[in-house]
């Protein structure tokens, strides 16, 4: 490798460009890893040809691109930090708080959707349609959850509890609410149904 000249031992051609001629040496030094000999013989060729491809361009042979330095003159440019993104929520709401995706989020919202419009806006939304449409919801809910996590038990623990904590907060605030609504005729018992189906669509979607 000693009677190479510098073009030879980077293995690139006299006419390279200087891109050619870097990429060679950083592939040579990649390849010779510990080596430092031969690390050496590859830093001194492309410090040769560096020196050689100046002369050239003192004498006019060459046009040297102006990021041609000689080695102790070249400074590696600061690496750029990647912002990293810190979530500030606390560790147990990061812990039980799902981040959905848009399909996640859409199809139990388009099921709870239906089952209120079904619940306000058909004449015959009597009671046992209420009760039956809030049947469907638990098994929407339960569907929805178990498909996330995979753990039916917990599934069907979290649907319950929003059902019973949809139905109660229904039942004390529905008297109220529709007070200071009184423009809208719905009834009690379909306000607590579409609360609860609001909450169990909330659940479904973003509880982990």
């Amino acid at each position: 490798m000693s009677d190479q000249n510098p073009y030879q031992k980077l293995g690139v051609s006299e006419d390279a460009s200087f891109d050619e001629i870097q990429d060679a040496r950083n592939r040579l030094l990649e390849q010779h890893g510990g080596d430092s000999k031969g690390r050496e013989l590859i830093e001194a060729a492309y410090d040769a040809i560096l020196m050689d491809r100046l002369r050239m361009r003192q004498e006019g042979k060459i046009k040297v691109p102006e990021r041609i330095r000689f080695p102790e003159m070249r400074v590696p440019s600061p690496q750029k930090e990647s912002p990293v993104t810190r979530d500030q929520s606390p560790a147990w709401l990061q812990r039980i708080l799902d981040q959905p995706s848009l399909s996640d989020v859409l199809a139990p919202g388009a099921w709870f959707l239906g089952l209120s419009a079904i619940s306000l806006f058909v004449p015959t939304a009597s009671d046992q349609v209420l009760q039956l449409g809030l049947v469907v919801g638990v098994g929407v809910s339960i569907y929805f959850l178990n498909r996330k996590e995979n753990k039916f038990g917990r599934a069907v623990l979290f649907t319950l509890a929003s059902l019973i904590i949809g139905l109660i907060a229904g039942g004390l605030i529905a008297v109220p609410v529709l007070q200071q609504l009184a423009l809208i005729n719905i009834t009690a018992n379909q306000f607590s149904t579409v609360l609860t189906f609001i909450l169990m669509w909330l659940i479904s979607s973003f509880l982990r």
